[in-house]
């Protein structure tokens, strides 16, 4: 079985012409630099007779290989390392097939030279060696064969590890097979969603638009049936929650997607996982639902990620609210997404946060802005309002800079840097903003007159 796979890897090998020591398999490969890499496991000019070292020396030559992409070293190693298929202690051999099918594949993903055919007779190899990693590599195999854009030959793969058993059925390979199933599933939602979009282009009243119909009703039942089993076991499915709601829709069974959703956000036995969440604001928005409902479920997402994009629609639907606990709660969640670095630079943020800073103040809720002030006082100033920012955000993008400013005017005076420098700047079409801007922070600004930051 060795000189199976030393066939597979000595098609990948280059010949070398050089005449430095080489080291050769007995395929006849050369290893010119393996030789003196060998020579690490040596210890008084004698070779080490531990198996174990020099197989563990070999396996780091190839994880180094890979992490420099140095593909062709990386396959000229592994043609090595797969002694350790032969590997005298038990635990090492049977882990073995593992290894080489992870880091095998990977070699054969990257190889310049590597092609297909060839990945396809590793991995066909692999599943026999590795018979407790069939599943699990078949699964990976129909992945390669999708990223190429072979559908049918990945869904015969699936077919055929969705028939695979070996011994008693563990709860491992149980989530496999149902991960094989919900694949199957995927694909046939490919198919639908063709068929779907063919459907759109067809009117109504047409013959061939009821046939189209009655096709995909027997193509979603197949896709139901490979897909329901996952998304009830758990763990994150969020392509197959995605496909299984958008098909449960499209045929009207809105009771259903919600039912799904619902229990994919909120079951308890599933890891936290905030798309979750998302996809039940977008369905939920979708059938046009109160805001009282939809403000519950993205305030459960403003607590897993606070810098979400979705913030902004969450801070637009709490300062639409009637409750000041919700008004108050919107003036936080745009603090707490301009925390986040990758947001700084966010103008329509930093407007909702300047405009909401002047409603509020106006309403006398001075407290509101300097509950949240209160914790950002020490890092904010250097964070959003250095005079480096301010240069940089002007020369960059004006009407962010004034945005800013406002708001770097309110929180920390007129004689916030960030404020000053805006401020001085002469700008033809900005003129009026500016000294509107000037005289609306005197007026709100919560700073003390004579305080300068």
């Amino acid at each position: 079985m060795i000189s199976d796979f030393d066939e597979e890897l000595t098609k990948l090998a280059v010949a070398e012409d050089n005449q430095e020591t080489s080291v050769v398999s007995k395929t006849g490969m050369h290893f010119p630099w393996l030789h003196k890499h060998v020579e690490a496991v040596v210890t008084g000019g004698k070779k080490k007779k531990d198996f174990a070292q020099t197989t563990s020396a070999c396996l780091s030559f190839i994880q180094e290989a890979l992490l420099k992409h140095q593909w062709q070293q990386a396959a000229e190693y592994m043609h090595s390392y797969l002694q350790t298929l032969e590997d005298s202690d038990t635990d090492k051999r049977q882990a073995a097939p593992e290894i080489i099918w992870k880091l095998g594949s990977e070699i054969l993903f990257y190889h310049p030279k590597s092609n297909v055919e060839t990945f396809n007779s590793f991995a066909d190899r692999m599943k026999n060696i590795g018979v407790l990693n069939y599943l699990k590599i078949s699964l990976q195999h129909a992945l390669y064969l999708l990223h190429h854009g072979m559908l049918e030959d990945a869904n015969r793969n699936l077919s055929k590890a969705e028939t695979w058993r070996y011994g008693e059925k563990s709860s491992s390979q149980e989530v496999l097979l149902n991960l094989v199933q919900a694949y199957k599933g995927l694909l046939e939602y490919y198919t639908w969603s063709r068929k779907k979009m063919e459907l759109s282009k067809l009117d109504e009243d047409d013959y061939a638009y009821a046939a189209k119909t009655r096709n995909m009703l027997s193509q979603s039942c197949k896709m139901s049936t490979n897909i329901c089993a996952l998304v009830k076991t758990p763990g994150v499915w969020d392509p197959f929650v995605k496909s299984y709601v958008e098909m449960l829709e499209f045929f009207g069974d809105q009771d259903g997607a919600r039912e799904m959703l619902t229990n994919y956000a909120y079951d308890e036995k599933f890891p936290s996982n905030p798309n979750a969440h998302v996809y039940l604001y977008e369905f939920l928005k979708r059938e046009k639902a109160p805001r009282a409902k939809l403000i519950s479920v993205l305030k459960i997402l403003h607590e897993i990620v606070p810098s979400h994009t979705l913030m902004l629609e969450f801070h637009t639907l709490l300062r639409k609210s009637e409750t000041k606990e919700h008004q108050k709660l919107g003036l936080t969640v745009l603090f707490e997404v301009l925390d986040f670095a990758g947001c700084n630079k966010n103008i329509t943020a930093w407007k909702y946060l300047a405009k909401y800073l002047k409603q509020i103040l106006m309403e006398s809720h001075q407290d509101w802005v300097e509950e949240e002030w209160k914790s950002r006082r020490n890092w904010w100033p250097a964070f959003h309002f250095s005079f480096f920012w301010a240069k940089s955000d002007w020369k960059a993008d004006t009407d962010l800079a004034c945005e800013k400013a406002f708001v770097a005017g309110i929180l920390l005076g007129k004689g916030c840097k960030y404020f000053r420098y805006i401020l001085k700047q002469d700008h033809e079409t900005l003129k009026k903003k500016i000294k509107r801007m000037k005289k609306s922070v005197k007026k709100y600004t919560i700073v003390n007159p004579g305080v300068h930051t």
